[in-house]
Formats: C-alpha cells, structure tokens, sequence
C-alpha cells in the first residue's frame, strides 16, 4: 500500500469539502474525468521532485494553452481549462502535493459516482461550506470505496419506507435504494431488518439493484 492509497481516508473536513466542490464543479460543465487523471498522473510522477505543485499548477496552464493542439476533441481545450480554473480556485490554498494528489484522486472518484449514481447536482458550495445533503453524499462515496461490492452479495438492511410494492432499503447506515417488492412489501414492516442480495452493480462499484431474500 503507497502512503497515497494508506492515508486517503485522512483527509480534513475542509479537504473533503474542497474534494467535493471541485466534483461538482466539473461535472456540472461535463468535464471528461479522463481528462483530470492525466493531470493526476502527472502530479504522481513529480510529487517527490522539487517544487512539485508550481509544477503542477503550471503543467495545467500549459494544458489550456496548448489544448487545441495536443486534444483529441473539439471540447479538449473546455475540459483543460475547466480542470485548470477548478483546481487553480480551489487547491492553491492546500500547498501540499501529496494532499493535493489525495484529494484529486477522490475528486476522480466522485465525479464517477456523480454521473453514474444521477445524483442531482444543485448550487456548487463554496469549499467553506458544508451541507448536510453534501455530506452524504461523500459519505456514501466513501463507503462504496471502502467496499467490494458483489453481485449475488447478501447483505443486511434496514426497512425505512413501503410506499405500496414499492420498498426503501438503508444499507450500511448510509445507502438508500428504493426497489419495486410486490410480493414482499405486504409482509414487510418499517423499521426491520432484512437480508437483501446484491442484484446488479454500478460501473463505480456502487449498487444498482437489491432484491429481499429475508
């Protein structure tokens, strides 16, 4: 295990929060997640040399300007500088590479999540702040990472609504998936706990579809 992947989970408050703004920022303007794991690929090889952030922050610049040249799409050039101004506005104020390359490492992951989960993207919070609603969500992110999900996967969840066949599940405290039940949502109660299986997974690693078998 790096130091990278073995501190990952140290992030402060205020990193999450930076993490989280940056994610939002880019998927709101489309911006190609592959495009942010170049620039993360290149603050990996240079994070032990000199100066590694101005490097960085200066790497980035070079991208915007140099965009219609070396992309690959009529929208490179978009994706380098909505990259560059995120991380400009956001990061200059962390100072440290390796946190740098931590934090972008989850932007990555949330942004993944984002686009694959559908989660609605309101008003961007300014990296100071901290709803509720944003916490969740990187909450849920950071356990579906902690977790290898599997199909056919048996898990325990909690009921929390039953809205005619229609069932809500809660897993691990965080995870809420509401499910079509016909035949199990007349025998089931609020508030109890079940055995569900994993059905179907999402690209990210999260769940897709659960199905009671308690």
């Amino acid at each position: 295990m790096t130091m990278v992947e073995s501190s990952s989970e140290s992030l402060t408050d205020a990193e999450w929060d930076i993490a989280h703004a940056i994610a939002q920022t880019l998927v709101k303007e489309d911006t190609d997640v592959n495009e942010l794991g170049k620039a993360i690929a290149y603050l990996r090889t240079i994070v032990d040399k000199p100066a590694p952030t101005s490097r960085f922050f200066k790497y980035l610049k070079t991208l915007v300007s140099n965009g219609r040249v070396i992309g690959h799409s009529g929208r490179t050039s978009d994706y380098y500088r909505s990259i560059e101004k995120a991380c400009s506005d956001s990061l200059k104020s962390v100072g440290d590479a390796y946190t740098i390359l931590q934090i972008l490492g989850w932007v990555s992951r949330l942004m993944r999540y984002y686009k694959d989960a559908g989660v609605p993207i309101g008003e961007v919070p300014t990296p100071t702040a901290s709803p509720v609603e944003s916490s969740r969500q990187v909450e849920i992110a950071k356990v579906v990472q902690s977790q290898d999900f599997q199909v056919d996967q048996i898990l325990e969840a909690k009921v929390t609504k039953i809205n005619g066949n229609k069932v809500t599940y809660e897993i691990l405290g965080t995870i809420k998936l509401t499910e079509k039940e016909p035949k199990k949502a007349s025998v089931l109660q609020e508030g109890q706990t079940v055995k569900i299986e994993i059905v179907d997974i999402k690209e990210d690693g999260s769940i897709k579809k659960v199905k009671s078998v308690g």
